[in-house]
C-alpha cells in the first residue's frame, strides 16, 4: 500500500510540475510577443541567412558588436555602409569573409568567462566601445544564454538594439535548463521590448502541451526608452526571408500573446 501511495503521489506531483512548467513557458512566450517599434523595421544584410530586421533607429549608434562571424558578414557590411564601426569576434575563422575599414576583428569566442580562446562581452565592450549607444548582433550557436546571464544589466542597457539568434529555445519546456533560459529572457525583457521575431527554418519546432516553440528564433530587441507601439500581428513581416530552401516557418500562434488577449 505504501509503495502504491508513493507511486500515485509521484505521478500527481509530476503532472502538477509539468502543468506549472507549461504555465511558466506560456508566460515567457506572452512576454515575447513582438510589439510595433516607433520607427519602421528595415532589413540589414542579405535576403538569406545573415540578414535581420531592425528598427530604422540607427542614427547615433556609435558601434556594432557582432560575435559569431562564420561565413557571412552581410549585416556588418550594412552597418559599415552607414559608417558604423563593427567589432567582430569568432575563434572559428581567421578573419571576416570580406574586408572593410570599419571592421575590427578578434579571433576569440564570446563566453561567460575569459580564457585562452574566450572573451566576455563586458571586457570586449569596455576595451573597444566609444561613447554612445551600441548595437549587438549575436549568433553564437547556443552560447548566447550564458553570455546574457553573465553580462551585467547596466552593460546590456548600453545597447539600443539587440538582434539575437536563440538556439535550443525548445528547452524552455525542460526543468533545469528551462529555468535558466527563462531567467536569461526575463533579464533582457526587463529593459527591452521584442519588436521582431522570425523562426529560422533551418531547424524544426517542438510542441508540448499545446505550445509550439521554434528550435531557432531570431529576435530583435529595442531598449524601452525608445518607445513602443501596439502588439503586432503581421507575421511573417513583409521583409522576412527564409533562411534555407526548406518550407517557410511562420511564427507559431503559441508565441502570440495568448492569441492577443488582454492582460
Amino acid at each position: 500500500m505504501t509503495s502504491l501511495l508513493s507511486a500515485v503521489s509521484g505521478a500527481v506531483g509530476m503532472v502538477l510540475y509539468r502543468q506549472s512548467r507549461l504555465g511558466d513557458v506560456r508566460s515567457i512566450l506572452d512576454a515575447m510577443h513582438p510589439m510595433a517599434a516607433p520607427r519602421q523595421l528595415i532589413r540589414i544584410g542579405g535576403d538569406g541567412d545573415g540578414g535581420y530586421l531592425v528598427p530604422d533607429d540607427l542614427d547615433g549608434i556609435a558601434a556594432c558588436f557582432s560575435p559569431g562571424v562564420s561565413v557571412t558578414s552581410d549585416f556588418e557590411l550594412g552597418m559599415a555602409e552607414r559608417n558604423i564601426p563593427c567589432f567582430m569576434a569568432d575563434a572559428s575563422v581567421d578573419a571576416p569573409p570580406v574586408a572593410s575599414p570599419h571592421f575590427h576583428f578578434v579571433k576569440k569566442y564570446l563566453g561567460a568567462s575569459p580564457g585562452d580562446n574566450f572573451i566576455t562581452l563586458e571586457s570586449w565592450v569596455a576595451a573597444n566601445a566609444p561613447d554612445g549607444d551600441l548595437l549587438l548582433q549575436m549568433d553564437i550557436e547556443g552560447a548566447e544564454w550564458e553570455v546574457l546571464l553573465a553580462t551585467p544589466s547596466d552593460l546590456l542597457r548600453r545597447f539600443r538594439i539587440m538582434v539575437i539568434e536563440f538556439h535550443h529555445l525548445h528547452r524552455l519546456f525542460d526543468g533545469f535548463s528551462g529555468r535558466l533560459l527563462t531567467a536569461a529572457l526575463r533579464k533582457v525583457l526587463a529593459d527591452f521590448h521584442v519588436v521582431h521575431a522570425h523562426p529560422n527554418n533551418a531547424a524544426a519546432v517542438e510542441t508540448r502541451g499545446g505550445l509550439t516553440i521554434p528550435r531557432l528564433l531570431e529576435v530583435t530587441f529595442l531598449r524601452k526608452d525608445r518607445g513602443i507601439g501596439e502588439f503586432r500581428s503581421d507575421f511573417p513581416h513583409r521583409l522576412d526571408r527564409d533562411n534555407t530552401d526548406r518550407p517557410t516557418m511562420p511564427l507559431p500562434r503559441s508565441m502570440w500573446r495568448s492569441q492577443q488577449s488582454s492582460g
